[in-house]
Order: structure tokens, then C-alpha cells, then sequence
């Protein structure tokens, strides 16, 4: 959501920003909204001024005995009191088609983010680690071969239960899965400095429509039949906690992790990822909110950035980070790094965290603000979002990166105290 009168004081500017994300020109259409919502807000206000007028001048008119007069007011007060009440709902008309209008319009693109079409126009930021070096002849396999052969990993059982992009994880697979999120877990309160939280899984319309799912994105959803929607990711929940509240500048940074189940439709990706588990409905991630100041929020995405990063260095694990260009942005992002891991098996990297700094958006949409200890009035929050990491494709790096040529899986030392101890699985 952005702030009209920054529009209407820089509407070049607003559809230059959009321009960039291949998004079409909409100043005009904005300032047209809300020139009717003020023309038809100042009509009402010169009405109520003459209905207060009239109502003194009707106890003047009975006072000189002027019934004519008085009851000529009277009609017109009646008439005014009509006009008010309907107008009253038309202003509410005329403000919901504005926030409709800009509630379907992506964020603007911080200055230094690549302009750029698609995921092609990414730019490297950095690599860490290097490709692992196999010691066993034949090539790499892909980690549903691995979770297939070792009966762990049962894609058949889950299409009876559930149908398609689904998976029925058993044993020590099981188990090295719950052992990552509980991992990213303690790394993230215990040294990270993110406070647990366990929120619902099951959410109303409001929170989604605060951090942007909706309205535009709605057919990526699952909806119940007691209008609940099952959360996409925990940002959702995560975001909307200071929702409609007044922070007090000594409550910022506030930051925040939880470990859930996240279901999408994956409406948009028919056939892609059809095989294993890189695209499911149901899938485990560790997910980093941060709250801050509008100041601080730069410098708290290269921070959650680093969090999430750690996470793959104690595993072990190679990656490189890609700043998004203008047109592979989020919704809601302003500027958005994604991790990109090594996934031999398939001999290419694939994403597995991305972490964003949405500025003020989702705050207007939540109306979430603090009050500056030294200013009169206050501010909406900046937000901040990251995955750390998306516990599926984690599980998925390890398998691969991890494997033997006789078909076992190494542990990776950091995760063996969740493991008892287990050095291979097997």
C-alpha cells in the first residue's frame, strides 16, 4: 500500500518505479481516485455547514414567527440530513475503490535493486563454499533416487493419501528433517537473536491482505469452508503480530522465527518440478521476521541475509546469493536476496531462502506503527521477511550433496546431536 499524497507530490517518480518492474503507469488513474474521494469529502463538509446554519436560523425564523420560513428550513435540513447519511456511504465507496486500486499494485524497487525482466537478469552477489567432490564414479543422484532406495522416501503412498506434490517421509529421513528445523531453530534463538513464536496455522482474510497475498494473489491459496486460509508461509502470521498497534521505539528491532508447515497451490507451476519434493502443497520452513525503524531497515536485511547464510555454512553446504532484479521481485519486496544452493544431483543451484525488506508496504496495509521518542508523530514500521531456511530443499542439499557412492547419507557433524549421534543414515 503506498501513501497517496506521496503520489500526488511525485507521480513521475511512482510510475518510473513501476516502469522498472514492468508494471503500467497508474499516478493518473490514483490522483483521478482521490481528487473524487476530496471533491466529494469537501461537498459533504459544506453540507454540514449549511445543516448547522439552517438549524439556527429555524429557531430565529419560529422566534419571529415565521412559520413559513421555519418550515422551509426545516424541509431543507431534512433534505441536507439525507444527503449527508447517502454521501457518507459514498465517501466510504469512494475510499474502498481507492485502496482497492493500489492494494494490487507491487511495491517500488529501492534505486540500487537491477532493472531486469525475469530470473535471467539476476545479479551475483557473492558465492561461499565450493561443489562437492565425489570420490564414487557414477554421477551424482537426485535426492528422491537416494530417498527411494532407501525406503524412506515414498512419493506413491503420498499420491493415494493426498494426490500429486505430495510425500510420505519415514525413518531416519523422517527424522534428519525434524532435525534441521529444530537446528535452524536454536541457531536463530540461540545466537541469532530471533525470539520463538508458535503462531497458527490457520488464518482470516485481513492478515493476508496485510502482507500482500491478497487480494491479487488468492488462487495460490487453500481455503477452508469457515473462511480461514491455511498460511502460504509463517511471514503471514509472523508480520501481522504488531498488526494495528503502537510500538514504542524501545520495541524496535523486533525479531522473530518459527518453524511450521506452509501449503500453497502452486497454481502457476503446472509441470514444473514434477518429480521429489522441490514443489509441494505442504512443506516445513523456518521463517525471520524483523520489524524495525524506517532507518534501520537497509541494514537489517544484509543482517537476516547473514542469519540465513549461516544456516548453510554450519552445514556445510555451497551456495551463492543473487540480488533480484526489478521484475523477479516479490509482490511486496523492495529489494530481495535469494540463496541459491548447490544441488549436485541435479548438477545445477536452486533457491533456497529469500529474504526481502518491504519498507513501509505491508505497514500501511496493517496499519502498524511506533511512536519516535523524539517526534510528535508516528511512523509506520519497516518489515522484513526471510526464509531460514526452507527445511524441505535443505533436506533435499543434504541428501545430495551428502551422499556415498554405496547409497548412504553422511550426517553433517551439526546436525548429529539431533540424530543421536548417528554419523550416516542408511
Amino acid at each position: 500500500m503506498f501513501d497517496i499524497r506521496w503520489i500526488r507530490e511525485n507521480p513521475d517518480a511512482f510510475d518510473q518505479a513501476l516502469a522498472k518492474r514492468g508494471f503500467e503507469a497508474s499516478a493518473a488513474k490514483l490522483i483521478a481516485l482521490d481528487d473524487s474521494r476530496r471533491s466529494h469529502i469537501t461537498r459533504l463538509q459544506e453540507a454540514q455547514e449549511r445543516r448547522n446554519a439552517a438549524s439556527k436560523e429555524i429557531g430565529k425564523a419560529k422566534g419571529a414567527g415565521d412559520d413559513a420560513r421555519a418550515q422551509e428550513l426545516i424541509d431543507e435540513v431534512a433534505q441536507i440530513k439525507a444527503f449527508i447519511q447517502s454521501g457518507e456511504e459514498q465517501e466510504r465507496k469512494l475510499i474502498a475503490d481507492l485502496e482497492s486500486a493500489m492494494a494490487v499494485i507491487p511495491n517500488l524497487p529501492h534505486d540500487d535493486v537491477p532493472e531486469g525482466a525475469d530470473e535471467a537478469d539476476n545479479v551475483l552477489l557473492k558465492t561461499h563454499g565450493d561443489k562437492p567432490a565425489f570420490t564414487f564414479n557414477e554421477a551424482p543422484k537426485e535426492h528422491f533416487e537416494l530417498g527411494e532406495a532407501l525406503g524412506d522416501m515414498d512419493f506413491a503412498a503420498a499420491a493415494r493419501l493426498s494426490g500429486s506434490r505430495f510425500v510420505v517421509l519415514k525413518g531416519q529421513i523422517a527424522r534428519l528433517e525434524r532435525a534441521l528445523g529444530q537446528f535452524m531453530v536454536d541457531l536463530h534463538t540461540q545466537e541469532n537473536g530471533y525470539t520463538e513464536v508458535s503462531p497458527p496455522l490457520l488464518v482470516h482474510g485481513d492478515p493476508l491482505y496485510g502482507t500482500g497475498q491478497l487480494p491479487k494473489f488468492g488462487e495460490d491459496l487453500f481455503k477452508t469452508t469457515t473462511d480461514h486460509y491455511l498460511i502460504p508461509t509463517a511471514e503471514v502470521p509472523l508480520t501481522n503480530l504488531v498488526a494495528g498497534e503502537m510500538l514504542g521505539e524501545d520495541q524496535l528491532p523486533m525479531r522473530v522465527t518459527a518453524l511450521t508447515y506452509c501449503f500453497r497451490s502452486e497454481a502457476g507451476s503446472a509441470g514444473r518440478d514434477t518429480r521429489g519434493m522441490l514443489r509441494q502443497h505442504q512443506f516445513l520452513k523456518c521463517e525471520l521476521v524483523s520489524v524495525t525503524k524506517p532507518e534501520d531497515s537497509l541494514g537489517e536485511l544484509e543482517r537476516m541475509l547473514g542469519c540465513a547464510e549461516l544456516v548453510l555454512q554450519k552445514l556445510g553446504l555451497h551456495y551463492r546469493v543473487m540480488t533480484l532484479c526489478t521484475g523477479d521481485m516479490g509482490f511486496g519486496a523492495r529489494k530481495t536476496y535469494d540463496i541459491e544452493v548447490w544441488l549436485p544431483g541435479q548438477d545445477t543451484y536452486r533457491e533456497i531462502s529469500s529474504c526481502s525488506v518491504c519498507g513501509d508496504f505491508q505497514a500501511r496495509r496493517m496499519n502498524a506503527r511506533y511512536r519516535p521518542a523524539d517526534a510528535k508523530n508516528p511512523v509506520h514500521v519497516h518489515t522484513l521477511n526471510g526464509s531460514g531456511i526452507a527445511v524441505g530443499r535443505a533436506l533435499i542439499a543434504v541428501l545430495e550433496n551428502y551422499q556415498n557412492g554405496d547409497g548412504t547419507i553422511t550426517v553433517p557433524e551439526v546436525l548429529r546431536p539431533y540424530m543421536g549421534g548417528r554419523e550416516k543414515i542408511g
